[in-house]
């Protein structure tokens, strides 16, 4: 493949790099249609050819609103050829945020999936002056189809478009990506082609030889996945979306994918729903299943468990773990896991089971992959998101927070110059997270720094530590650690409702509804069991005094979540002041 300096160049690679086979392929009518390289480079060239028609000139913003599909695809390659910038929307975005968006961005053009996004937009069009047109990949009724753009692309020139893309620098804007943040108004965060291309570069080694297929599920309106299929295309492995998130398991078994990316709460209900099937079983298929899973909870890397493991752990692998290998499509060769930390259990049973799980760390800011495990001998340490990528420099500030420096940085944030001189001193970007490199070369990360708070006794406490700990627990679904300024730390516990249903069947407890259940004076004993369990993991100012469980889960439609998944804690605080009350006003001192 040719040198790569802008994303444009890698449309210009396709050909060579995939060779009559298929670069993506969506989902329609039941049916996978998959698109060559050169029906890809068409849809993309037309759309181009249209949105000049449109008026769309270099650096001007056109949004794209959309679930992953390839269409997504040919709108993001379409905007970049002609040097304009793409300004991806996540689908749940509430109305307010959305305008706010289209307005900072001054979006002209924007593209919409569905009907639904399409009414969502339409309510708010008349306050977004600079929106000219809105374009549907479904058809929808009275709506413009984004064919249209393609029928206006076909009266274009397509040999002009050479001399666009030789417009293309690495340092021209690539994509605006408005981070949701967890307070106050979303920040578009500018990226430039050099920014992606570092990243691109510098990750692909994720990817063992052999690596043809992967399947798409993590939203590319975020910079993780998008990097991730930029990497793909790359290196020539074909992306099939998955229909939903609903439909990744049946996708995975028609798609029999070499990898794909994730998120930690994904992985972690697989192996609870694993476990719970385990638990069913009798005799010696459940001696078995759980002597298997012991094995996988004590694997190391590099080889150092010794010849009387790995003997046993090749018996194990074909007696239990290929079940759970074909449950995954029976071909995958890594997984890529990312956008919050993964728990260290998790990493060494799924490695066990001769599916190797790789953790990352970076942010939307840096483009995002700062340091990343791979499969590479000496490439990987359990408990630590790998070592710093290729050009990329870390330090651990004074106070333990990383700084990054380097070609994956941002360019600023929009039009908030204020945001980006504080983000950015010296080159050196300001994580927000807490860290430290374990054998001065892999990266851990502690805590969130803006998370981390201060009892009444002058303790620090950090709760995410504490969270991913006790989210070990199969009872566990979601949970919040709080404290700041008060006696001792507590918690709300979101259950894992499934979990506790089959558990009060065994206790032979009438489940009614989950708002009596939380109350329910068995369930909370059960709750005060785990939380003992789990506490003994910690030091006696971290333990968890008090906690109250809530009968309903977090979401993003909520406003209790990010589209990243990550807490929004003052709103959770917020909307549950009086049960924070209730914690702490009560009579009784707890020691710390």
């Amino acid at each position: 493949m040719k040198q790569v300096n802008t994303i444009v160049d890698l449309l210009n690679s396709l050909p060579e790099i995939y060779k009559g086979r298929e670069v993506v392929a969506g989902k329609k009518n039941g049916v996978w249609v998959k698109y060559s390289a050169e029906e890809f480079r068409e849809n993309v060239d037309l759309l181009s050819l249209g949105l000049l028609q449109l008026g769309i000139d270099k650096h001007d913003r056109v949004g794209n609103m959309s679930a992953n599909r390839p269409e997504w695809n040919f709108v993001d390659f379409a905007i970049l050829q002609i040097d304009a910038t793409h300004v991806p929307l996540y689908p749940t975005l509430a109305e307010n945020d959305l305008k706010f968006i289209l307005n900072d961005a001054e979006v002209k053009v924007l593209f919409v999936a569905t009907k639904e996004l399409y009414e969502k937009v339409q309510r708010i069009q008349h306050e977004v002056p600079s929106l000219t047109a809105i374009y549907t990949y479904d058809d929808v009724d009275g709506a413009l189809s984004w064919e249209a753009v393609k029928d206006m692309g076909r009266k274009g020139d397509r040999s002009s478009l050479k001399e666009w893309n030789d417009k293309v620098t690495p340092d021209d804007l690539l994509t605006l990506i408005y981070t949701s943040g967890t307070t106050g108004n979303p920040k578009g965060v500018m990226l430039t082609h050099s920014n992606l291309v570092s990243n691109v570069v510098s990750c692909n080694k994720i990817c063992p030889q052999g690596t043809h297929k992967a399947l798409s599920f993590l939203p590319l309106s975020h910079i993780f996945e998008r990097m991730i299929v930029y990497m793909y295309l790359s290196i020539g492995v074909s992306v099939y979306y998955a229909e939903s998130m609903d439909t990744i398991v049946v996708n995975l078994g028609e798609v029999k994918p070499d990898c794909f990316s994730t998120v930690p709460r994904l992985l972690e209900k697989v192996y609870d729903r694993i476990v719970a099937k385990g638990k069913e079983l009798t005799g010696i298929k459940k001696k078995l299943f759980f002597w298997a899973l012991d094995l996988g909870l004590n694997y190391e890397h590099d080889d150092k468990n010794g010849w009387w493991y790995n003997t046993q752990l090749k018996l194990a692998r074909k007696l239990i773990f290929s079940k759970w290998q074909a449950a995954l499509g029976g071909n995958v060769k890594v997984i890529v896991s990312g956008g919050a930390a993964l728990q260290e259990r998790l990493a060494r049973v799924f490695f066990g089971a001769g599916i190797p799980v790789v953790e990352g760390y970076g942010l939307t800011e840096t483009s995002p992959v700062i340091a990343v495990n791979t499969l590479q001998s000496g490439g990987k340490h359990f408990g630590t998101v790998g070592k710093v990528i290729d050009g990329v420099e870390v330090k651990i500030a004074e106070d333990g927070e990383i700084l990054c420096k380097g070609p994956n940085v941002m360019k600023g944030y929009y039009k908030r110059p204020e945001l980006t001189a504080e983000a950015i001193t010296d080159g050196w970007f300001h994580t927000g997270d807490i860290g430290v490199l374990v054998d001065e070369k892999y990266l851990k990360i502690t805590d969130r720094k803006k998370e981390m708070f201060k009892t009444a006794g002058g303790k620090y406490i950090a709760p995410q530590l504490i969270e991913n700990k006790f989210k070990e627990s199969i009872f566990i679904e979601q949970i919040m650690v709080m404290g700041e300024n008060q006696r001792f730390p507590s918690a709300f516990i979101v259950p894992a409702f499934t979990v506790l249903k089959e558990w009060c069947e065994r206790h032979h407890i009438n489940y009614t509804s989950n708002e009596e259940m939380v109350n329910h004076h068995e369930v909370i004993a059960k709750y005060q069991q785990e939380v003992d369990k789990y506490n003994e993991d910690f030091g006696k100012w971290e333990r968890i005094k008090k906690f109250i469980v809530l009968p309903k889960e977090w979401s993003i439609d909520g406003g209790e979540m990010t589209p990243k998944l990550s807490l929004k804690r003052k709103v959770i605080l917020e909307k549950n002041k009086s049960l924070v009350e209730q914690i702490y006003s009560r009579d009784e001192e707890v020691a710390i």
